[in-house]
């Protein structure tokens, strides 16, 4: 039987090691590699030419989408299963949009995951039933522009007006009426709201 290879990529040695454990169980995986960020990914993927690449998004010095968007455009058929924390709904679309096959959260069942990984293999783009809800939502949300994500991030560092005016080289009255559109497109009446919805939705990470 040919063995479906997997390169893993987490910054987590635990969990790297766990799911080398359990996926080499399987007659019909084996993890051919493991990368502690998404430079190394890129590296690795060109050196071995995984099958599926189990993807984490959050990690130093290259996050997770950027990598995906790296090895997609090198690899236009390469298979990527994001397996995150983040449950958030721009979390989810930003992988999926970057060219992930499946997204998996980490608490994710052992069967559950080989089960997907054969899956995509097969050519399969499964989605576990939270994830699609999460991204069914997302369809009826307002979205923020390129502009207005940056200065929600901003928000988040707790800027006022004229402290993100000048961060980003905009006047007061601009960066004003920017999180005017966050507040009511996010639907919540202050700051502090905005900010703990974008962190659950996944616009924003709190440190």
């Amino acid at each position: 039987m040919e063995r479906i290879k997997i390169l893993v990529v987490d910054d987590h040695q635990l969990l790297r090691t766990g799911l080398n454990t359990s996926l080499s169980a399987e007659r019909d995986m084996e993890v051919v590699a493991a990368a502690t960020n998404g430079k190394e990914a890129i590296e690795l993927f060109r050196e071995h030419q995984p099958d599926i690449v189990l993807m984490d998004l959050r990690m130093p010095v290259m996050g997770g989408v950027e990598a995906i968007q790296a090895i997609r455009q090198a690899y236009p058929d390469a298979k990527v299963v994001v397996l995150s924390t983040y449950e958030g709904d721009h979390d989810i679309y930003r992988a999926l949009q970057a060219g992930a096959s499946s997204y998996l959260l980490k608490d994710t069942l052992a069967e559950d995951l080989a089960r997907t990984i054969r899956e995509v293999m097969a050519g399969g783009r499964p989605l576990p039933a939270p994830v699609a809800k999460r991204l069914a939502e997302r369809v009826l949300q307002p979205e923020l522009t390129p502009r207005e994500l940056e200065v929600m991030r901003l928000i988040a560092r707790g800027l006022r007006n004229k402290e993100i005016a000048a961060q980003i080289g905009i006047s007061e009255d601009t960066a004003q009426g920017h999180v005017r559109n966050i507040l009511a497109k996010l639907s919540v009446h202050d700051r502090t709201e905005a900010v703990a919805v974008a962190a659950r939705r996944g616009i924003v990470h709190l440190e």
